[in-house]
């Protein structure tokens, strides 16, 4: 059988402060597909990282009194630790500051340069940055005695140096070609007609170095100049693949990306500067670019001025990490901006984990300790209802494995916990305690069917609360290789057997 590649990456995070809900929504995204994909039988490179040039960087070291480096190698360490707190399945976390970062990014630089597609000027204009980015004058605004970008509100300044440039202008026709001839490259729908509307404007040639400042990888055979941070940057995704070594497994195997998940604030920088810059050094580009929305505290966008942090570590610390996962794919329309909030999030767990699935698990797994010797009881015949439980999920996969490749997670979880709801009603009014009574063999069968459903709902809750799910089907003695999406028809993981193991309370109620 042949081998079913998939990478996906989660924007790198520029580390100039602590980790928040934003970095966490990215890396969740990412990892429940990353995941989702693996129970498909791919075998997957997810990828996440750190951000760490730039004049934003090199400002914030000094306000800290400390070496560029070390402050990079503080914040970073911290980036690390989030990626373990959200258990994230990330295969490798690249940082900028790396060696096998610089020898990327240089390859790319040098293809660009003789492709003719870099040349030398100067650049007067426009730039932020806290965004690390260029703003044409229409895209600039007045405000409180400051010059600030619309798309942002980050401050700008009047920046004059000489600058390498890369004919970004002589790609337009190229992107906007692309943009028709994959429809999906860019989704949602609502980015990629933002994106093509920028394009369609005309693009402007791209600054591409910077000389005010060094926090960054010199250019080649110009070492008074630094990359540009983004050009420096996007390389990330290449070369954590041992890119320029394009016969490394790593490289044939992954790349072109499946799937780059960001944030909205960085789509320009994806969607129009990655695929121009890949496509002048003749490499393949990515397959999609995926923009979500952001996150939002009681409907107001989150900001130290308006102290509406929330902070995704606090919150798992209270709360637990498969609660908060859960939260955010339910309540975010992928894509949208989300408004999340402390009492929503107590009901989603309260309403959705512990009344639902959680108190589903447990009764089912309590009537079958006191009734059936702690096992899965062997079957004889099914009812019309039994089936009907199970078949639809089955009749599903198909539907639910397009919403996950559609990245509409949100669609996917209601779908999922509505078979819980299901599955409840179905116990409910099948009464096993009073078919213990009057028709064993039949209690038997609903006992069979209602395990079975546990098993396939856990198997597709498995890239959303990886913890908790794990915890149900080792208690059904579901075997770790047979935790796949294909089970979910073959059917051949249940022991009858085998005693179930123990049992605990999944999640607690949250007054």
């Amino acid at each position: 059988m042949d081998i079913k590649n998939y990478y996906i990456t989660t924007p790198i995070y520029y580390p100039s402060g602590k980790p928040h809900m934003g970095h966490a929504y990215s890396s969740i995204i990412a990892d429940v597909i990353a995941r989702y994909k693996r129970l498909e039988g791919y075998k997957v490179h997810f990828l996440t990282g750190t951000d760490e040039h730039g004049l934003k960087i090199q400002r914030e070291a000094e306000k800290n009194k400390k070496e560029t480096q070390q402050f990079c190698d503080e914040l970073s360490e911290k980036f690390k630790e989030l990626s373990k707190i959200l258990n994230l399945s990330n295969n490798d976390f690249i940082r900028t500051t790396e060696k096998r970062h610089y020898k990327s990014v240089e390859d790319l630089w040098n293809r660009l340069v003789q492709s003719g597609d870099i040349y030398l000027d100067k650049y007067k204009g426009w730039y932020s940055v806290s965004d690390e980015a260029y703003y044409d004058n229409d895209e600039i605004e007045h405000k409180d005695n400051f010059k600030i970008s619309k798309l942002s509100g980050s401050k700008v300044e009047w920046v004059e140096e000489e600058s390498y440039f890369f004919k970004l202008s002589s790609w337009s026709q190229k992107l906007l070609d692309l943009y028709k001839s994959n429809p999906d490259f860019i989704l949602p729908n609502s980015r990629k007609n933002e994106v093509v509307k920028f394009v369609e404007k005309g693009l402007k040639d791209l600054s591409v170095s910077r000389t005010s400042f060094s926090w960054g990888i010199p250019v080649p055979k110009n070492q008074k100049h630094v990359i540009y941070v983004w050009l420096d940057a996007l390389t990330n995704y290449l070369s954590a693949l041992n890119y320029p070594d394009t016969s490394s497994d790593l490289y044939k195997n992954y790349w072109p990306a499946d799937l780059h998940v960001i944030g909205k604030d960085i789509l320009r920088f994806h969607a129009v500067y990655w695929p121009a810059f890949l496509m002048a050094a003749n490499l393949p580009i990515p397959k999609r670019v995926f923009g979500h929305g952001w996150i939002l505290s009681d409907e107001k966008k989150m900001s130290k001025s308006l102290g509406n942090i929330l902070d995704p570590i606090q919150i798992i610390k209270i709360y637990g990490i498969d609660q908060l996962r859960y939260y955010l794919i339910k309540e975010v329309s992928l894509g949208n901006d989300g408004n999340i909030s402390l009492e929503n999030l107590k009901n989603c767990i309260n309403n959705d984990l512990a009344n639902n699935y959680g108190n589903l698990c447990q009764r089912v797994f309590a009537f079958l300790k006191k009734n059936c010797g702690n096992k899965i009881p062997k079957y004889s015949t099914f009812t019309n209802e039994d089936r009907t439980l199970t078949n639809k999920v089955k009749n599903d996969l198909k539907r639910l494995n397009e919403l996950v490749n559609k990245q509409d997670l949100n669609n996917y979880i209601k779908q999922v916990i509505e078979y819980s709801f299901d599955s409840n009603k179905y116990f409910n009014d099948s009464e096993p305690w009073a078919l213990k009574k009057t028709d064993v063999k039949k209690m038997n069968s609903v006992l069979y069917s209602i395990v079975e459903q546990i098993k396939n709902i856990s198997i597709l809750l498995l890239p959303i609360i990886p913890i908790s799910a794990n915890k149900i089907l080792d208690t059904i003695n579901v075997k770790k290789d047979l935790r796949i999406i294909t089970e979910i028809n073959d059917n051949i993981a249940l022991d009858h057997d085998k005693e179930l193991g123990k049992v605990e309370i999944l999640f607690k109620k949250v007054d």
